[in-house]
Order: C-alpha cells, then structure tokens, then sequence
C-alpha cells in the first residue's frame, strides 16, 4: 500500500506526551506511515500525564497501538530503541522526515553531538547527515546557554527547532485545542493538508 507520507515519529521524557498523543493520532489519519520510537522515560511521562500504561514487551505494544488506532501493521510499527537493523537506522532506507515530540534536553544535546546510544538518536543522526526534514521539539523553560547553543548547532545544520510554545490567538477552549495548535504547525512543515485549526487572519476574525 502506497501512503502520503512516511514519518519517524519519536517521544522522549520530557513533558508534554498530550501533544505526541494528538500528533500520532493526526499523522494516522492522514494517511501517514509511522515509525514509532519511545524512550524508557517517555513511557513514564505518558503514565504520569496521561494514564496511558503502555505494554512494556515490543510485540504486545505493537499490537495494542495498531488496535487502538484502526491501522495495520504496515502504516504503524514500533520500534525497539535498540533495533540497529531497523528501517530508521540507515541511511538507504529510513524515512526522510523525523518528529521527536516532546524533545528532552538529554536528546537534544545529544543530537547535537552526534551520538548514537540509542535508535532515537541514530534515527536523528541519520535524517541529518542525508539532508533530510528533521523537527525537534523541545518542552523547557527557562531554557539554558546549553540549552540554546545545542539548538543553536541543529538550527545551522537545517533541523527545525519548534519549542512546545503554543499561540492563543485563536482563543483554545480546552487542553485539546492548545495541543491541536502545535500539531497544525508539524503538519503544515511536513507539507500535510489539514483543517486542525483557523488559520491566522481567519482566527482573528
């Protein structure tokens, strides 16, 4: 099956797993493939926020997500942060646009490095070094001088850097609604159409 897009999408420990959850989502019903990467923390984020209890064995979460959300097994695969086979881990076969929502600071820095410890940063790693779409998005403040020199570093190498920052023009009612907010601005770089939310002169109106 042939789909819009294929995204490597990825959730870290820091705050902010609604918007994941409303991106992964979204990315889904647009007809996207997804290729999903959750670190240890992320799992506790999502628990902690959420009360989402994710199966810990890969399989079974597997299972349980693409029963969740309709799909099959080819539109959404989650990955081990250690399957250095994986599609994601190389360069000749790995999606060319990757999402890491929230960023933690640990990966960020870590990125910005160029380590690979985990598949999460390797998937980053190689998305950059094959001139790809990368968007990180950071959810901190304040931010440090190591903070900002490390966005600083993977701002000049083409990756967009989309603080978990969003606007209230359009007057948000609920949580959704400001998690929806951050989601329209992944898809409009990715190039996705959607109707999540008014644009600007249409919401001021």
């Amino acid at each position: 099956m042939s789909y819009k897009k294929r995204v490597t999408l990825a959730v870290t420990g820091a705050s902010g797993s609604g918007y994941f959850l409303h991106l992964l989502k979204t990315l889904l019903v647009s007809d996207c493939q997804v290729y999903l990467l959750l670190s240890d923390a992320a799992k506790i984020v999502l628990a902690t926020e959420c009360d989402e209890i994710w199966p810990d064995d890969l399989d079974a979460l597997n299972i349980y997500l693409q029963n969740r959300f309709t799909v099959n097994s080819e539109q959404l695969t989650v990955l081990g942060n250690k399957d250095w086979f994986s599609v994601v881990a190389s360069g000749s076969s790995c999606p060319s646009k990757m999402v890491i929502c929230p960023c933690s600071g640990g990966t960020l820095a870590s990125i910005a490095m160029g380590l690979s410890n985990n598949l999460i940063q390797r998937a980053a790693d190689v998305v950059i070094k094959e001139k790809g779409q990368l968007i990180v998005m950071p959810r901190e403040t304040p931010f440090s001088v190591i903070h900002l020199q490390n966005m600083l570093t993977l701002s000049k190498l083409g990756v967009v850097v989309m603080p978990l920052a969003p606007g209230f023009y359009y007057k948000p009612q609920t949580i959704d609604e400001i998690q929806l907010f951050m989601v329209a601005k992944v898809l409009d770089h990715l190039k996705i159409k959607h109707s999540a939310l008014p644009r600007w002169c249409d919401a001021i109106q």
